[in-house]
């Protein structure tokens, strides 16, 4: 069972969330840079047919691509067993599981957003968002609200 957020404990959580998720983004894109400079590499080479191939180059992109490969799983995992789901490490889209009038549904926040403004259905997602309005406060409840 996920664990569900009132507003203000997923509120309480944004700067923790935010670093966190700052650093998944810049291993996402270490990854994505290094991978494309791998892909060059390879098809210079594959092109040359092997000759004049500078091997420390080629070592010192792959060592990059593997690591931020090896650490990106770990930085998202931090941010999931803080209860939250991130949903797309291009734009930085976290979800926070709530419950509005008895339906799982998720608090929707985007990185550089100043705070949780909006929200949505469980299979609606980022387009289909709605401004979180006053019904919206008084009918929702995390794990320990009754």
């Amino acid at each position: 069972m996920p664990k569900r957020f009132t507003l203000p404990e997923a509120q309480g959580l944004i700067p923790e969330v935010s670093r966190l998720l700052r650093e998944a983004v810049a291993l996402k894109a270490e990854f994505d840079k290094a991978e494309e400079a791998f892909r060059a590499s390879t098809e210079r080479i594959m092109a040359m047919g092997g000759m004049n191939v500078d091997r420390d180059s080629v070592r010192e992109v792959k060592v990059r691509r593997e690591s931020a490969a090896a650490r990106l799983p770990k930085a998202i995992e931090r941010v999931q067993q803080m209860g939250c789901v991130v949903k797309d490490l291009d734009i930085g889209l976290v979800d926070f599981p709530t419950l509005f009038r008895g339906v799982e549904v998720y608090l929707c926040w985007r990185l550089g957003e100043p705070a949780i403004q909006f929200w949505h259905g469980v299979d609606e997602g980022f387009a289909k968002r709605k401004a979180i309005d006053q019904d919206f406060r008084d009918h929702h409840r995390g794990d320990l609200e009754q």
